[in-house]
């Protein structure tokens, strides 16, 4: 866990250099591309922090396999994609809604501790994984869903603009972070590599001089 800023007068570094919004990066694997009627199969959750010199980092990581909700549709062609067997007996996986409430109250508490008003939501083609957090929130009438509604930072955009690359496994080659395609389509693995580059991108602006202005 890294150091914070926290200074209840000036405000913490975090939150004024994403305008009061904490940023959260996730990664979500699913049973297909439809986030209404398809199963989330596990999900993760890295919430970052800004040091007192205004690096920021990795803080903590939440990871959960997801037991799919009732009704779901699962592809085959999903599966063989993620090598994910939901049915495999030693899978220890809770139910959506309680991995829901776990995971939007860990932000709330990070949202409190970093002086933010609200989350928003980063992930590697984001869009994708946006529409999954707000789907399972609907579906169970989730009050507190801490991200921004559509607002989000999407790596695979940001990566293109700073490493001509949009492929997470390329993007992050190029930023000289190590990534093993043997552990790729894992909720965990993908959504710390994810953060590493987001953090990279974001500190790499700073050095050049484009925050604080």
């Amino acid at each position: 866990m890294i150091g914070l800023d926290t200074d209840p007068e000036t405000g913490s570094l975090l939150a004024n250099r994403f305008r009061t919004y904490l940023p959260v990066v996730i990664d979500i694997e699913t049973g297909g591309f439809n986030s209404n009627t398809d199963a989330i199969l596990e999900i993760s959750a890295v919430i970052l922090a800004m040091d007192e010199k205004g690096i920021l980092g990795i803080d903590q990581t939440y990871f959960q396999r997801v037991i799919p909700f009732d009704g779901s549709n699962i592809t085959e062609a999903a599966l063989k994609f993620t090598g994910i067997d939901p049915y495999h007996p030693l899978r220890i996986a809770r139910s959506e809604k309680e991995v829901m409430k776990t995971m939007f109250k860990m932000v709330h508490d990070a949202m409190k501790t970093n002086q933010c008003k609200r989350a928003i939501l980063v992930g590697h083609n984001a869009h994708f994984d946006h529409g999954f957090v707000n789907a399972a929130s609907e579906r169970h009438d989730l009050k507190r869903n801490p991200f921004h509604p559509f607002s989000s930072f999407d790596t695979a955009t940001l990566s293109g603009l700073a490493y001509g690359q949009t492929v997470l496994a390329r993007a992050c080659e190029a930023a000289g972070i190590e990534f093993d395609s043997r552990e790729a389509h894992s909720a965990r693995y993908d959504a710390e590599k994810t953060a590493e580059l987001f953090c990279g991108i974001v500190n790499k602006w700073q050095r050049l001089g484009g925050w604080p202005l």
